[in-house]
């Protein structure tokens, strides 16, 4: 049975790559992000120097992928999920083998060090062998207190510290590292750089995470850490769209409710995105916050006004959009989880994040089976959405071949040389 799994991710890794290639040469490079300029960025409008990254075009790669899956793998690709303990247990191998899900999000109850780590991922990598395309392997890597890898790698400082030593050029490098690191492990999307304005000192939220209450500070710096990750063939998730710097409420616990209209997003909030979007940024993840003033309604992760209109209309962006994690007290306390899941789908989201307990998964993915299946959920909405996973999981090469347990010795060297050299500035 093992041999059988081995061959099978041979073979589908092969033709994987060598479809991509023949199908992109031209239009990819082994680098998707660039070398940083230390020059200080223009103020106004923020901009970051650096070469854009190309973003693919539809394929007949990703087109016929899409045409030879089942529903439940198109779904499946549409869910990252939550898995518990330290090694791969019985609900997990279902969420993979039966449910087909496209990712994988690993939190510190997750970790313990380092061969568990690499052991838990090259079972996840082994038992995704029987789907038609790689996992995501992902985690909240920000650097600072909120980081997933195990304790024996070096930590990175905070957003904010990066932030304050006025070099755009350390949060490139800083990039490269966690990207260096995650690489390592065999992760391979990071939900980083946070591009929130950290407006209000009373947020319970954000605070160090934020590069600062400045927008042109948030923009060159994030945009940095973002190519740095992209640099590594890592994908960054920006976050926390429209922005969750203004927030008073923790939407880990309830729900955030901004009283900001459309002029203060465009002239604040946003202007991260927007930089980001400018530079190639592959995946936006949408944040719980209810803003009345642009939808009284809906919260952003459930809302066409925010995830269509704002996002992809008015403001070009072409990549992947996901909700934050599903199971959060801002929509489990307010909303039913399945029906919330079927509006986030229906307002633009490819992705839907269910970073807890397998029935929470298994009731998302129910929900949206059946959406399709009565005719809520039109087919060509959740094509296009395996369409966006099929293309960015291509242009990262993504695959599932097994990793190695990795020299922490010269991780941390890394770290510790690009620290010295932050101190010596």
């Amino acid at each position: 049975m093992k041999m059988k799994r081995e061959i099978t991710l041979l073979i589908r890794s092969v033709v994987f790559a060598a479809s991509f290639s023949l199908l992109l040469t031209g239009c990819w490079s082994s680098n998707p992000g660039v070398n940083p300029s230390s020059s200080t960025p223009a103020a106004t409008p923020p901009r970051v120097e650096a070469t854009p990254s190309p973003t693919p075009t539809p394929t007949p790669v990703a087109t016929s992928a899409v045409t030879a899956m089942t529903l439940e793998e198109k779904v499946g690709q549409m869910i990252i999920a939550g898995i518990d303990e330290y090694s791969m247990n019985v609900q997990a191998r279902e969420l993979i083998e039966t449910y087909h899900v496209g990712g994988i999000i690993l939190y510190k109850p997750n970790v313990k060090n380092t061969t568990q780590l690499v052991s838990l991922v090259n079972e996840l990598k082994q038992t995704n062998a029987v789907n038609k395309l790689p996992l995501w392997l992902g985690v909240d890597e920000e650097g600072g207190r909120v980081t997933r890898l195990p304790d024996e790698i070096t930590k990175t400082p905070t957003s904010r510290d990066i932030g304050k030593t006025g070099r755009p050029v350390l949060a490139y490098q800083i990039g490269q590292l966690l990207g260096k690191e995650l690489n390592a492990y065999g992760l391979n999307m990071d939900f980083a750089p946070d591009l929130d304005v950290n407006s209000n000192p009373n947020n319970p939220v954000i605070g160090d995470r934020s590069f600062g209450s400045n927008a042109s500070i948030v923009s060159s710096f994030g945009v940095q850490m973002m190519n740095g990750l992209q640099n590594q063939q890592v994908v960054p998730v920006v976050k926390h769209f429209p922005g969750h710097g203004d927030t008073s409420v923790d939407s880990h616990v309830g729900l955030p409710v901004v009283q900001n209209d459309l002029a203060r997003l465009r002239k604040l909030e946003l202007v991260p995105f927007a930089e980001a979007i400018k530079h190639q940024a592959d995946a936006v993840m949408v944040a719980h916050i209810l803003l009345p003033k642009v939808d009284a309604q809906n919260p952003a992760s459930m809302s066409k006004k925010m995830m269509t209109d704002l996002l992809r209309k008015e403001m070009g962006f072409e990549g992947l959009i996901m909700t934050d994690d599903m199971t959060m007290g801002a929509i489990i306390k307010n909303y039913d989880l399945g029906e919330a899941a079927v509006k986030s789908v229906l307002a633009g989201a490819n992705i839907v994040m269910v970073g807890h307990e397998y029935e929470k998964v298994v009731t998302v993915i129910n929900a949206l089976r059946k959406a399709v299946q009565s005719g809520q959920i039109p087919m060509e909405t959740i094509d296009q959405s395996v369409r966006q996973v099929t293309k960015l999981k291509q242009k990262y090469q993504l695959h599932d071949r097994p990793i190695q347990v990795p020299d922490t010795k010269k991780l941390n060297a890394e770290v510790q040389s690009v620290l010295g050299t932050k101190a010596n500035k």
